[in-house]
């Protein structure tokens, strides 16, 4: 690595050093949830820096804990990470015409929304290396917080294990409800969610069927008539 590639490494871990601060604390409540389908520390380190995405790595853990298949794994977390296809689409666009396949791939891998925003607010041509710098500690934050929150789940008394369980829905409602006020659209996608899911276990035939198979087919149903009912404009 020549000395203007290092340079910009550099500039990548200053500016993922907040992002990795707030992934250490999200992961560490995936971390609590984690204990509870028995992954250990070594095994949730690995899987969250493999899977740098807290919704998909979520809905996938539920598959875990519902038994489900690998089918069902696969569709619930390409259902749950399918916006990541698009930020790929516009990030690629930042790109030099004549840079390498490798390196796209490489950022694609590791596109999330805090460090898409960080890549995409930068001036000029995206250079991989600061893509890099920022995704390391990051990534690295996301699979230690998540180790640590195992651990502390396996230590820590069962009352307060469960109290720290509530932290991850807290996140989940921190993601949700700001777009929610926004956006009426997706406020009504998120209490058609709710009721339908609840609506989903308490029907003496959809009860019977798996969660994992529930979350597909909820999603692709509520976000379906969603995009019919109000499409985004193009300029949107």
């Amino acid at each position: 690595m020549n000395s203007g590639k290092r340079h910009v490494f550099l500039e990548g871990i200053r500016d993922g050093i907040p992002i990795a601060l707030g992934y250490l604390a999200v992961s560490f409540s995936l971390g609590i949830a984690m204990r509870s389908a028995r992954i250990s520390a070594l095994q949730g380190f690995v899987l969250s820096f493999f899977n740098l995405a807290s919704a998909g790595e979520y809905a996938g853990l539920q598959v875990i804990l519902a038994d489900a298949s690998y089918v069902q794994m696969a569709l619930v977390t390409l259902i749950a990470n399918a916006r990541y296809l698009l930020m790929s689409c516009a990030l690629s666009q930042k790109f030099s015409p004549t840079e390498n396949f490798i390196h796209r791939l490489l950022t694609a891998f590791g596109i999330t929304d805090e460090l898409f925003g960080a890549a995409v607010a930068r001036k000029g041509y995206l250079e991989p290396f600061y893509f890099y710098g920022a995704l390391i500690i990051s990534a690295l934050c996301w699979a230690l917080g998540t180790s640590l929150g195992i651990i502390a789940g396996n230590v820590l008394p069962v009352r307060i294990v469960s109290a720290l369980s509530v932290a991850l829905y807290g996140m989940f409602l921190a993601i949700i409800i700001p777009p929610a006020r926004q956006h009426r659209m997706v406020a009504a996608c998120v209490i058609t969610g709710f009721t339908s899911s609840f609506l989903w276990d308490h029907l003496p035939f959809l009860s019977t069927v798996s969660s994992g198979t529930k979350v597909i087919i909820l999603t692709l149903i509520i976000a379906g008539a969603a995009a019919v009912i109000r499409p985004l404009k193009e300029e949107a």
